[in-house]
């Protein structure tokens, strides 16, 4: 779908072609752009949809869960008709009807170490809605060692942290000067032992889904090297910087 728009891309990006900021190159980089998003979920849900509704032309959707009805309070790619279903083959659909000429491809399994680097090859950029530090911290380094972006949240209960992580650049922090080892698993509940509040995934998902343009696009301020806090009950959102270490065993001297 790179190139010059048709007819047709004129029209269904036209509120975007107005913006002097992304106009008819801008819309073109989205179009020809490729971007990996990690989990159908409640993350992964808003992210595709507006990833897809913006126009980038390749999404690779990648889950090994199937639909459940506790999902639907927040996993807006699914319908009750979808239970018992592949998320990825229930979000490819609904991609589909959005727009059929997006690519997307659905892929059902758990990533990993031994697969995620493979996943992310080929693609301009990363988004992580994993549940789970395991996956987190592999895609992480995976996106770091390929020097690929990556927009990466969390939610829980009534609250979401959202980074963009590219420390390649040799001045932002990666996830690992954060925390330098992966933390227990059990460190955090899961949504199915703590809670969330469905719209509070679509606010993180939404804002994963507007860093991810940004970082495409080359518009503003990226969040790396930074950490933003949304608090619904605040109502809140703060930024905070993350320094980098000097001595992390990813980004540092000495990696």
């Amino acid at each position: 779908m790179a190139g010059a728009l048709d007819e047709i891309s004129f029209r269904r990006y036209a509120r975007h072609l107005i913006l002097d900021e992304v106009g008819e190159e801008g819309q073109a980089k989205l179009l020809a752009a490729r971007v990996l998003v990690v989990g159908a979920g409640g993350l992964g849900s808003p992210v595709a949809l507006y990833l897809a509704a913006a126009g980038v032309g390749r999404l690779t959707l990648v889950d090994d869960d199937t639909v459940d009805l506790t999902n639907l309070q927040r996993q807006i790619l699914h319908a009750e008709a979808a239970i018992g279903r592949p998320k990825v083959d229930s979000a490819v659909e609904a991609l589909a009807r959005l727009d059929p000429r997006i690519r997307v491809d659905g892929r059902k399994l758990r990533v990993d170490e031994s697969n995620v680097d493979a996943l992310i090859a080929g693609h301009d950029l990363v988004v992580d809605g994993s549940d789970n530090f395991a996956t987190r911290f592999a895609v992480h380094d995976a996106c770091h060692r390929a020097r690929v972006p990556l927009v990466s949240a969390a939610i829980l209960r009534f609250e979401a942290q959202l980074s963009t992580y590219k420390a390649y650049d040799g001045r932002t922090a990666c996830l690992r000067c954060l925390h330098p080892e992966r933390p227990p698993a059990d460190l955090i509940p899961r949504c199915e032992e703590a809670g969330i509040l469905g719209s509070v995934a679509g606010v993180a998902g939404t804002l994963q889904a507007t860093e991810a343009l940004k970082e495409l696009l080359g518009l503003g301020e990226s969040l790396a090297g930074r950490l933003l806090i949304y608090d619904a009950l605040g109502p809140s959102f703060r930024t905070i910087a993350v320094p980098k270490d000097p001595h992390c065993k990813l980004c540092g001297p000495r990696p």
